[in-house]
């Protein structure tokens, strides 16, 4: 082919895919902190909170607060996509952002940030000074559904309850659900309820908060095919939404995105576009994080 595929070239088009994966391709990663650093490993250090001592005399003693120190372990996990491009045409499309390409790329690391976001929030966390202790997410911080109820108010109301127990930050409450769960959220409020219209603007995509939560509906699905918003058991009827505050969810993005574009001797010398990312989350505090159960059909 006659157009020249230099490392400018080759750049412009990864960074034209990241874009595109960070802006739309991912609908979860500006709802929770994102981190940058080298390694196959990370640790992230957690402050524990403190109590001032009430002074009770004139020259009493210096307190020692003796704060307490967690740190949590991330892990990466590596992502690729490929496709084969054997018109010249289509080559120098790569480097329009809103081209079939770029966009299928972007959508399809977006959805993989996603999917370790989700399974980070409600997975296991390693925590510990070499990160090696397994801490699950514990049973007070689940709202489980054993019947055939689906999302609710009242379940919403719990959800916030349970953060606001632990006095976890209002700013920044997002919690992911699906379709379904919002129709079942209005169809549970009724018509006389002053809650109705707000659920039904939630529901049209008029509004995005509601309970101090934004709410952030994931449709997609995961690399095996299921809903990115996974069932508590494999096949089963009853769905995991995730509730969480910004700052108790850590994306961490790896090296940086590779890129490469070049020649397939084996394909008739077609153009093969790839694309990697490493990307790995964990969830800080269990705290700062609730599984919210709801019946689906």
């Amino acid at each position: 082919m006659s157009t020249q595929v230099t490392n400018a070239f080759v750049q412009q088009y990864a960074a034209n895919v990241m874009m595109l994966a960070q802006q739309k391709g991912s609908k979860l990663r500006d709802a929770v902190r994102v981190e940058n650093v080298t390694g196959k490993q990370a640790f992230f250090d957690q402050i524990g909170a403190t109590a001032a001592r009430r002074r009770t005399s004139r020259h009493s003693d210096t307190p020692r607060m003796d704060t307490p120190h967690a740190r949590r372990r991330c892990s990466l996990e590596d992502f690729d996509w490929a496709d084969m491009i054997d018109q010249e045409d289509k080559l120098r499309l790569l480097l329009d952002p809103t081209s079939t390409y770029s966009k299928s790329a972007a959508n399809a690391m977006g959805r993989a940030m996603d999917e370790v976001i989700v399974d980070a929030i409600r997975g296991t966390a390693f925590t510990g000074e070499t990160g090696s202790t397994a801490v699950t997410l514990p049973a007070g911080q689940k709202i489980v559904e054993g019947g055939t109820t689906g999302l609710t108010i009242a379940k919403l109301i719990s959800t916030k309850r349970i953060m606001d127990t632990a006095d976890i930050d209002n700013e920044g409450r997002y919690i992911a659900v699906t379709s379904d769960q919002l129709e079942d959220l209005l169809n549970a409020t009724q018509v006389t309820s002053g809650d109705y219209n707000t659920v039904k603007a939630l529901v049209q995509g008029e509004l995005e908060t509601f309970l101090g939560f934004n709410f952030i509906r994931v449709d997609g699905q995961r690399i095996d095919g299921t809903k990115l918003v996974p069932t508590t058991v494999v096949g089963g009827n009853i769905r995991a939404c995730v509730a969480w505050q910004r700052d108790q969810v850590v994306l961490w993005l790896g090296a940086e995105p590779q890129a490469r574009i070049s020649e397939r001797a084996d394909k008739n010398y077609a153009m093969q576009v790839f694309y990697s990312m490493s990307v790995g989350a964990t969830r800080m505090q269990e705290v700062g994080v609730v599984e919210v159960q709801a019946y689906h059909t």
